[in-house]
C-alpha cells in the first residue's frame, strides 16, 4: 500500500509510523499507508515528537513551526502536517 499524502489548502497531511530508540534518526521508506520513521530519541517527555518535527523540517525544508503533529503524541503512529510543500514533495522523500 502506498504512502497517503492529504492535501489541504497550504498544507499536507501524512501518516507517520515512528521507531523511537533507533540508532539514528532517519526516514526509513513506508509502513502500510504511513511514513516510517526511526527516531534516535527516547519516547520520553516529548523527546521523540521534537526529534520528529525537526526530521520533518530538515527533510522538507521548512521552518520547525510548519510541521505539527495533529494526532497520536503519544503514539507511534502519529498524523503530521507541514505547511508549504506539496504532496510529491512528502513522496520524494520516500522514492528510490
Amino acid at each position: 500500500m502506498p504512502l497517503t499524502v492529504r492535501t489541504r489548502d497550504n498544507s499536507v497531511r501524512f501518516a507517520v509510523r515512528v521507531q523511537p530508540r533507533a540508532s539514528r534518526s532517519e526516514i526509513a521508506g513506508v509502513h502500510g499507508d504511513a511514513l516510517k520513521i526511526r527516531l534516535s530519541a527516547p519516547p520520553v517527555d516529548g523527546a521523540a515528537n521534537d526529534a520528529l518535527v525537526e526530521l520533518m523540517a530538515d527533510s522538507l525544508g521548512v521552518a520547525r513551526r510548519a510541521v505539527h503533529i495533529v494526532s497520536g503524541e503519544q503514539s507511534r503512529s502519529k498524523v503530521v502536517e507541514v505547511e508549504g510543500v506539496t504532496a510529491a514533495a512528502v513522496l520524494r522523500l520516500v522514492s528510490p
